[in-house]
């Protein structure tokens, strides 16, 4: 069985665990609603940085779910 994000988190999983963790699974599609403006100012900023719009979500959620309090 899987183990869930929350028990890594509870057994003191690295950081490096905890990001292999979010990006070594399937792929799962999701639709996201935002306003016009922040979706074209977040693809803008992702191709100025030299990335996707999808990469640039998938990188911020990773920071987040993987930063120690």
């Amino acid at each position: 069985m899987l183990m869930k994000y929350s028990e890594l988190l509870d057994s003191g999983a690295s950081t490096s665990e905890l990001q292999a963790y979010l990006v070594d699974s399937e792929l799962v599609t999701v639709t996201l609603r935002l306003p016009r403006t922040m979706r074209e100012s977040a693809k803008e900023y992702a191709n100025l940085n030299g990335l996707t719009f999808t990469s640039l979500v998938k990188q911020c959620l990773i920071e987040k779910l993987t930063k120690k309090d």
